[in-house]
């Protein structure tokens, strides 16, 4: 099990949790709005904003943290992350907000409290890039975009 450090920007609804794993074998905690009006947002059809989660958090070096659209979410309301899954580095320590986007067709309220993604714990690897003349060859060549099957 990994540690995450959490801490809470001022201001902030302490009354909202933290991120948190809704059953025993859920790979992603679901993390909150946190709105510092304790409002609402509206995101119209085709509409992004950026909710903030007034969390900050501390990840261990050697690992990331993904985040994911929720499925309910984007099944019943067309609501879905445009970069997901998104990423956040080890070494980044600002404020932690969630862009939304609305793909659906009627305007959806973002709830103060309301869970709006998930984020997964992840290893990360660190590669080197090295550049060479030639790369060994496969079956499948340059074939991509649909080259194996339908798609």
């Amino acid at each position: 099990m990994v540690s995450i450090r959490v801490s809470r920007d001022e201001g902030t609804d302490t009354d909202i949790a933290l991120p948190s794993y809704e059953t025993a074998g859920a790979a992603g905690a679901d993390v909150r709005a946190n709105l510092p009006d304790r409002g609402y947002v509206v995101l119209a059809p085709g509409a992004r904003a950026l909710i903030p989660t007034g969390l900050r958090v501390e990840i261990p070096q050697g690992y990331e943290i993904q985040v994911r659209p929720r499925s309910g979410l984007a099944l019943k309301h067309g609501i879905t992350l445009p970069n997901t899954p998104g990423t956040i580095d080890s070494d980044y320590r600002g404020p932690l907000g969630v862009i939304l986007l609305n793909a659906g067709t009627e305007p959806f309220t973002v709830q103060h409290g309301e869970r709006i993604a998930q984020l997964v714990v992840a290893p990360v690897l660190q590669a080197v890039f090295e550049e060479v003349e030639t790369l060994d060859e496969t079956a499948r060549g340059s074939g991509g975009f649909g080259s194996t099957g339908r798609g």
